[in-house]
């Protein structure tokens, strides 16, 4: 089980080749991927036309979705930015804070390619998966 951020959705939508991008189109069959309602929101919100957000939306529908935000998760959330920020890192979207800290509580690892997550690995436990 995994959680892909929507930086790798972005980049397969998009056609764009990395080792993330590699390896969700290797795994898309065989392991279990989540897709979270804030990562929904940041990939479709992106699409010009509506026939891509259609076929967007549809191929996301078929991987389980979760909810990941409550006002417990949003305090954790919280927390964790402040820590990262006493040790002189800032994360530049809340939204990643949000998505680290989800995958961090619910112990699911998680396939991005954005520096924002970096301090979460580092310093806080999350998981990554490193293709």
């Amino acid at each position: 089980m995994l959680l892909v951020d929507s930086t790798i959705w972005i980049d397969y939508f998009n056609g764009v080749a990395s080792s993330q991008t590699d390896y969700l189109d290797r795994i898309l069959d065989w392991k279990l991927i989540l897709v979270g309602d804030l990562i929904l929101a940041e990939v479709l919100q992106g699409f010009r036309n509506d026939t891509d957000f259609e076929r967007a939306r549809r191929a996301l529908e078929k991987f389980r979705q979760v909810s990941m935000v409550n006002p417990s998760l949003a305090l954790k959330s919280a927390r964790n930015f402040r820590l990262l920020r006493r040790k002189g890192i800032t994360v530049r979207k809340t939204i990643d804070s949000l998505i680290a800290t989800w995958c961090i509580e619910n112990r699911v690892p998680l396939l991005h390619h954005d520096s924002d997550f970096d301090g979460y690995e580092a310093h806080l436990g999350l998981r990554v998966i490193r293709p």
